[in-house]
């Protein structure tokens, strides 16, 4: 059974790797043409096809192949895409290869998944630290820096699976014990060919749910709920209050009773919150983790880099950065967070609206717009505050420090890819913390 695998980034060659190792034949693709690609084939002894015939060559042999692997990076648009569909060839995403095996060895370890626009990240991380913390070996994988695939020999007892819509498109079988879907905003409309499409890619979270299993809805989101409830699945809400896990006298509460002081978190914004509240929920309710792992792994629990995080002090305005957030729908979070803003945005759009940006006028101080979506930057915030232009993250923070005055926050919070100006959302959230501690130095000579 050759699978064709199409795209070379991490879960491209993570799945190449794990299905050559179980002895299963690949043919590997990739539109870009490159010495790596060429150097991974060969180490697996595999055919490559590359460049922007790739598609095409793919498309003449697509008999040939038993199931396509698309990496996340290939959108539904592709042309690899409508070869398969038309030679009836099966789509399968990682997560999908990577349930099938376990599923396949006899003894399948359990299963939370976590889907949504945003938090999707954090939540599997705290769910993977409360299972942790319960006695599990627990591994976060799927969307996190690690695809399952990757760990799938390992001897971990349980994982928590982050399932972006790229991951879940491509799924048929793919089931957990518990499975969230947190929130849903239009996002990767790039990807996505509109957004419905968007939205019944996270839907599939849950299209093998069972009686036994859980299903974790938001219960200010009354579609997702409906979502829920026409699975087989038990329904399960989380929110702020009138849910089943919610915030009440200053606590996470849930069926159970109290479960933590929200004091004792080292944050506690509202969409921290929520998280914690989701998280806990598919581990308790899923049975899997006790009240006293869960508490502990909240109390621990460090934020990821990049996710509204504070980065220095200087002259009295706090700069914090939030290059994670690449959506208008994921900025908003970070705009709630605080009163007087000075934010700096734009980038590369996924084809979204980015007026909803501009729905916190009364927090707004300024906005400095960057890199492609400068202009639709400007054009939302237009006659709401002061707006500057800047050509280059230095530039930015620079203009984001004459703005703003002391109280403030100057916040790096793009609700756009960073994909014009740089490879990824950590490399831009280093850049501008490199900018503002150059601020800094700039103070002491």
């Amino acid at each position: 059974m050759t699978t064709l695998v199409y795209g070379l980034g991490i879960a491209g060659r993570s799945t190449a790797r794990f299905l050559s190792s179980h002895g299963e034949p690949v043919v590997l693709a990739d539109d870009r043409v490159s010495v790596e690609h060429q150097e991974f084939a060969s180490s697996l002894g595999a055919e490559l096809f590359e460049g922007p015939d790739a598609a095409m060559t793919c498309a003449r042999r697509m008999g040939e192949f038993a199931q396509v692997a698309p990496s996340p990076g290939i959108p539904e648009s592709h042309p690899v895409i409508a070869s398969a569909l038309r030679a009836k060839v099966e789509l399968v995403s990682e997560i999908e290869l990577a349930y099938r095996h376990e599923q396949a060895g006899g003894s399948p370890r359990p299963i939370v998944a976590i889907t949504g626009t945003d938090g999707k990240t954090t939540t599997t991380l705290m769910a993977a630290a409360m299972l942790s913390a319960s006695g599990h070996k627990a591994a976060a994988v799927g969307n996190t820096e690690t695809p399952w695939v990757e760990v799938l020999d390992e001897d971990h007892t349980a994982f928590a699976v982050e399932c972006s819509s790229f991951r879940l498109h491509y799924t048929r079988d793919f089931r957990a014990h518990a499975a969230a879907w947190l929130n849903l905003a239009p996002d990767h409309l790039d990807w996505h060919r509109d957004v419905e499409s968007y939205r019944r890619a996270k839907e599939r979270i849950w299209l093998a749910a069972r009686a036994s299993d859980v299903a974790v809805a938001p219960v200010r989101d009354e579609s997702i709920v409906a979502s829920a409830r026409s699975t087989a699945a038990r329904v399960v809400t989380f929110g702020l209050d009138n849910a089943d896990y919610r915030v009440e006298n200053s606590a996470l509460v849930g069926p159970i009773g109290r479960i933590v002081d929200v004091g004792q978190l080292g944050r506690a914004l509202p969409h921290d919150l929520t998280n914690a509240l989701a998280a806990s929920a598919l581990v308790l309710e899923s049975g899997l983790g006790t009240v006293e792992g869960v508490a502990n792994a909240l109390a621990r629990y460090q934020h990821a880099p990049h996710r509204i995080q504070f980065v220095a002090e200087v002259d009295g305005v706090s700069y914090y950065n939030d290059s994670k957030a690449t959506s208008p729908h994921a900025a908003q979070a970070a705009l709630t967070s605080f009163d007087r803003i000075v934010l700096i945005a734009g980038g590369k759009n996924k084809g979204l609206d980015l007026t909803s940006m501009a729905s916190q006028p009364k927090r707004m101080r300024a906005v400095v717009a960057t890199g492609h979506s400068a202009a639709l930057i400007e054009d939302a915030f237009s006659g709401i505050c002061t707006v500057a232009v800047a050509g280059s993250m230095e530039e930015a923070v620079h203009a984001a420090r004459r703005l703003a005055q002391p109280g403030d926050v100057v916040l790096l919070s793009p609700g756009c890819t960073s994909y014009d100006w740089y490879s990824n959302y950590g490399e831009r959230g280093d850049d501008f913390a490199r900018c503002v501690h150059n601020l800094t130095k700039e103070n002491i000579k």
